[in-house]
């Protein structure tokens, strides 16, 4: 089974035959009549075997869920008797293995209390078929002598609307035809307030194209975003999945339609003879298209997962034609429905290897949703550093409260809880105390390296928080002495000394030793328990055995940054950072960043001011600056820089510039999607030897654009540097990968470096 999808979902064709003669209907009139050789209704011996190969794979694969949809023709032609054995039976099967989520599609004439009850009694949830209002339903949905069919169908929805019925309306499924009025088609459906709307295109090849009245390629589209637009208007009051998977692709997620988007079909189609088929609309392509050779009786699931044909639509992006991998909205449209890329070619034999016959629409459509959204759409961690800084807190926050998911039994951790509980509920005082320790960079690092460390010891049955417990003990200290709140604040400590977030460094004996000490806030600062004797400390105390946090002021109306050269889990950069600075040489590395701050301002004030926002920490490195004098973004929160020690002026302004830039980007990528399926595509840099993916050019060019202005400004700028990242954004701009929020990024720089030229 290694390497095949899992089917999650089945379309059971209870019938074959329909009440209704609609003329676009891809069963009946289209390419495939395969319709006519198959019984009209399922037998008890298909829906049982169907139950059993269903149950067999949900088990094999481990499926939480399964979904059941009966289809036809028109499946409530199969009677309630049948549904009632079909409900039966895979209920039956399911049980103890997976959720098991029954629903129908149905044109609703049949529809009447009779089957709802049966619905309601077994959670079958129903979708029904309407075109939208009657003009636009009567074009297509008629009975065989032409009768209107509009009326029953309202009828059908009042019905489903009504109580005891509402909770299985599951929405309204709309075949969307040009000719329609897409306002009154939209106001319609809207006015049956359904769960959701399904605007589906019809079903077309290259050899069968859909209908163009007016020619143009761009129809379906056009008439979408006039939906689009109308839907807006109103405040979109109803769910619209096209629109809704359209926003979900172009923030970085998933497709929500089997239509649109790169994600693998999980879906196969069970005929009422048991004939396994691949997805049903293929019928429009050619006479067995849809076909496997395999049924229920003789066949698992899993042969069918591996027949060529299902296979070529779980590729993914390999999957589409290659001018579709090379088209900036191929993430969002998929390259359109599989049936709608098919092509004959002849002697040669027909494939789909193709763009979709509805290429052009598809286009405009999405370049036309994310236009007329981009603005509101576009994460404000973009363009405001308070919501950046905002989204870290609560990330740390949600990573602490994962690993107390994993410690919460360690009764040292447990313990360290409490106390972190007692401070937040402290007051106006606990919470600013307890905001200030969690936005301490170096927290973030801690947690990270407590999950894997958790990770590792229930991997191999060894898990043990004392560690943690101890930093979380100190960072609830650390946080009870700054709100100076009445709470017992015991440490503990080993070899020697305790580090308190923010704080300092605290030796309570020699090395090697350990034990615990209880703290206190006083007048001067902060008293320490140990044994019978009390010792003061803090900045007023003057006891060698405390070493504070050291501060740097940028300027004078900017927050202090700490200088952290104590914090044990600093170690978070690409190389060491520097022991304990002496009082000596903190003196001197303070006036070389006051050196290079003012630099920095006068050469670029507009970089410099960013720089400085967000900016807390700043940790001293072992060693020279390194080529380009880089600063360094560790694995941290976005509030701390690493800057090379012996660096000089100049090189530790770059330092400063370059590192906030690293920092600002790695900040904005934990907490915002700026691009996916990184790595799919491979893009030429200007600055490197192989083609990288959108990640790291994105990353460059976010750093070279301040760069440049910087060596512009100091007189020390690289021949043709802005040519190379003009040339790279121009890549960026034509990504595939980039979100909304991704390409918003891009503009920015692009006008950071108009900025530049100018």
């Amino acid at each position: 089974m290694t390497g095949l999808i899992a089917f999650r979902e089945i379309v059971l064709k209870v019938h074959s035959r329909c009440d209704l003669a609609c003329d676009h209907c891809y069963v009946y009139e289209h390419a495939d009549q395969s319709w006519r050789a198959r019984p009209k209704v399922i037998s008890p011996e298909v829906i049982s075997h169907t139950a059993s190969r269903l149950a067999e794979h949900a088990r094999d694969h481990a499926l939480p869920s399964v979904t059941v949809i009966f289809h036809g023709g028109e499946p409530l032609l199969a009677g309630t008797a049948r549904l009632r054995l079909v409900c039966q039976e895979f209920s039956r099967a399911l049980a103890g293995i997976a959720a098991l989520d029954l629903r129908i599609h149905t044109n609703g004439l049949q529809l009447s209390t009779r089957y709802l009850d049966l619905f309601d009694e077994f959670g079958v949830r129903v979708g029904i078929s309407l075109d939208g209002d009657r003009a636009a339903n009567d074009r297509h949905r008629r009975f065989a002598d032409g009768r209107t069919s509009h009326p029953l169908v309202l009828a059908a929805v009042d019905l489903l609307r009504s109580e005891p019925y509402r909770h299985l309306y599951q929405g309204l499924l709309c075949t969307v035809d040009v000719a329609n009025d897409p306002v009154a088609v939209l106001d319609a459906l809207v006015e049956l307030e359904p769960p959701r709307v399904d605007f589906l295109l019809p079903h077309a090849t290259w050899e069968s194209p859909p209908a163009r009245p007016d020619g143009a390629p761009d129809a379906y589209a056009r008439w979408l975003l006039r939906v689009f637009d109308h839907w807006e208007r109103l405040g979109r009051p109803v769910p619209v999945r096209l629109f809704e998977s359209l926003f979900s692709t172009l923030r970085g997620g998933p497709s929500l339609t089997e239509s649109l988007g790169l994600a693998p079909t999980d879906l196969v189609v069970v005929e009422t003879d048991g004939t396994l088929e691949q997805v049903d609309s293929l019928k429009s392509a050619f006479e067995g298209a849809a076909a496997t050779g395999f049924n229920v009786f003789d066949h698992s699931f899993d042969q069918v997962a591996a027949h060529p044909g299902v296979r070529a639509r779980q590729l993914g992006l390999a999957g589409v034609s290659g001018s579709c991998r090379r088209c900036p909205v191929v993430r969002s449209c998929g390259g359109g429905l599989y049936t709608h890329r098919y092509r004959d070619g002849g002697a040669a034999g027909g494939d789909f290897d193709n763009p979709s016959v509805y290429c052009t629409d598809l286009r405009e459509l999405v370049d036309g949703v994310e236009g007329r959204t981009a603005l509101r759409e576009t994460a404000p961690q973009l363009s405001d550093p308070a919501e950046l800084a905002r989204s870290q807190e609560e990330l740390t926050r949600v990573l602490l409260a994962r690993l107390h998911a994993d410690l919460a039994g360690d009764p040292g951790w447990a313990r360290a809880w409490e106390l972190l509980d007692a401070v937040e509920r402290a007051g106006d005082a606990g919470v600013d105390a307890l905001d200030a320790v969690l936005e301490h960079p170096f927290t973030r690092t801690w947690v990270l390296a407590a999950l894997d460390a958790a990770r590792d010891g229930g991997r191999d049955g060894r898990r043990d928080g004392s560690e943690a417990a101890r930093r979380l003990t100190a960072l609830a200290v650390a946080a009870v002495l700054r709100g100076g709140l009445d709470l017992p604040a015991e440490v503990v400590y080993r070899d020697g000394e305790v580090y308190l977030p923010t704080l300092g460094l605290l030796r309570l004996g020699e090395p090697g030793t350990q034990g615990r000490a209880a703290l206190r806030t006083t007048d001067e600062g902060y008293a320490v328990r140990d044994g019978r004797a009390e010792h003061r400390f803090g900045p007023a105390a003057g006891d060698a055995r405390w070493q504070p946090v050291r501060t740097w002021s940028p300027g004078p109306d900017a927050a202090p940054v700490a200088l952290e050269d104590l914090d044990p889990y600093r170690n978070c950069f690409a190389r060491p950072p520097r022991l304990r600075l002496g009082a000596g040489e903190a003196e001197e590395w303070r006036g070389r960043l006051d050196r290079a701050w003012a630099l920095l301002h006068e050469a670029v004030p507009g970089f410099a001011r960013a720089a400085a926002a967000g900016l807390t920490t700043l940790t001293p490195l072992a060693g020279g600056p390194r080529a380009g004098g880089w600063g360094e973004a560790g694995r941290h929160g976005p509030g701390a820089l690493g800057v090379p020690y012996a660096a000089g002026v100049r090189e530790t302004a770059l330092a400063l510039l370059t590192g906030r830039r690293r920092a600002r980007l790695r900040a904005l990528t934990e907490v915002t999607d700026l691009y996916a399926l990184d790595g799919e595509w491979q893009h030429p840099s200007p600055w490197r030897e192989h083609p990288v993916p959108v990640s790291r050019l994105l990353a460059d060019v976010h750093e070279r654009v301040a760069v440049e202005a910087y060596r512009r400004a100091t007189r020390a700028a690289e021949p043709g540097g802005a040519d190379r990242i003009h040339q790279a954004l121009d890549r960026l701009s034509g990504a595939a990968e980039l979100t909304i929020t991704g390409k918003r990024l891009v503009a920015e720089l692009r006008w950071e470096l108009k900025a530049v030229d100018a």
